[in-house]
């Protein structure tokens, strides 16, 4: 029987692809049909599907629905602008993960070969990632043990990085799930990640699934956590890593990577070859997506601010090099700044 990290996060079904809803969880387990490109862009907007990879998949999958629906036959030039313009806005849909264009513009590749084409890349995509992510997490999980040989871990983690935000496995909670497997986590202390609580929601659930003890923290008790010994490592993903191995993750990530290394504590970042943008010099030249107010000021339909209040809303902030102790892809370890004790 397969463990929950295996299963598949998304498929293609018949002319469709078909997904959890993320938004929807942990109360109710709801399945999306997707069968336009219109409700792919829209269900990667609102974060129906999120993560880096795996939105990079859906994307894909968008592109080969988008052939099937201009080029059915095979071969139309007009029908073939059509999907190329329709994947423009496909990957324009959330611009900091750099698997999204990635994953596009290689389905796109196939694209005069026919519909069936472009879905046979795309679908092969989706067993590479969970072969891809298999391997991570092995180098990942050799990685934290290097750092921390002697004792049961207590882990940090910030937003979600499972198998809902990749192909199957995961990156960052793959390998602490990994590690669990093997007798060596105490405890997980699960950032809530505001403000749309990737890690309460989403990664509570993926960790409760596969039984390993957790906790879910505040944001902004996380830096106390480390100052009171309560945290061994800091276990994150990214969606975009540039040439000088500055990385863009979840906004909150900068802050928990200034308080482990004040506090000496191994910063791990795992994420695929994939997200790896070697174009960007560095951090500064990436692209920050800022999200609508209505996420901070709001909660739950309920308005949690008094009316008219502006908002600082964006969706990633940038790590600097120089705060993290290692980049972890399926190629091992990739980049390397020991934190000073």
């Amino acid at each position: 029987m397969s463990k929950p990290s295996d299963q598949p996060s998304l498929r293609w079904d018949g002319d469709a692809i078909v997904t959890l809803d993320q938004r929807a969880l942990p109360h109710e387990r709801r399945l999306l049909r997707l069968d336009t490109v219109d409700r792919v862009i829209d269900a990667i907007s609102t974060l129906a599907v999120r993560g880096a990879p795996s939105i990079g998949l859906a994307g894909a999958l968008g592109v080969a629905l988008s052939a099937y629906t201009h080029i059915p036959s095979g071969t139309d030039a007009r029908g073939s602008e059509a999907v190329r313009a329709d994947a423009l806005r496909i990957a324009a849909a959330r611009p900091t993960a750099v698997n999204l264009a990635w994953a596009v513009d290689r389905v796109l590749g196939r694209l005069s070969d026919g519909p069936d084409a472009v879905l046979a890349e795309a679908t092969a995509m989706i067993e590479e990632d969970r072969a891809v992510n298999r391997r991570m997490v092995e180098h990942a999980a050799r990685a934290v043990l290097d750092r921390c040989p002697q004792r049961s871990l207590r882990l940090l983690t910030h937003c979600n990085t499972g198998r809902l935000a990749t192909a199957a496995v995961g990156t960052a909670l793959g390998t602490i799930l990994a590690l669990a497997e093997a007798g060596r986590v105490t405890e997980v202390l699960v950032d809530e990640t505001r403000p749309l609580m990737q890690g309460a929601r989403l990664t509570a659930w993926e960790l409760a699934e596969a039984g390993v003890p957790h906790r879910v923290c505040v944001d902004s008790a996380a830096a106390a956590a480390m100052s009171r010994g309560l945290v061994d490592c800091v276990l994150v993903g990214a969606d975009r890593i540039t040439a000088s191995g500055d990385i863009a993750n979840k906004i909150g990530t900068y802050g928990l990577a200034i308080a482990a290394a004040h506090h000496a504590i191994p910063f791990i970042v795992v994420a695929p070859e994939s997200t790896w943008d070697r174009s960007l010099a560095d951090g500064g030249s990436i692209v920050i997506e800022e999200r609508d107010a209505d996420e901070v000021t709001s909660y739950g339909g309920v308005r949690t601010t008094p009316p008219h209040t502006r908002a600082y809303n964006p969706a990633f902030d940038v790590t600097p090099a120089s705060l993290i102790t290692a980049i972890v892809s399926e190629h091992g370890v990739h980049h390397t700044s020991e934190v000073s004790s």
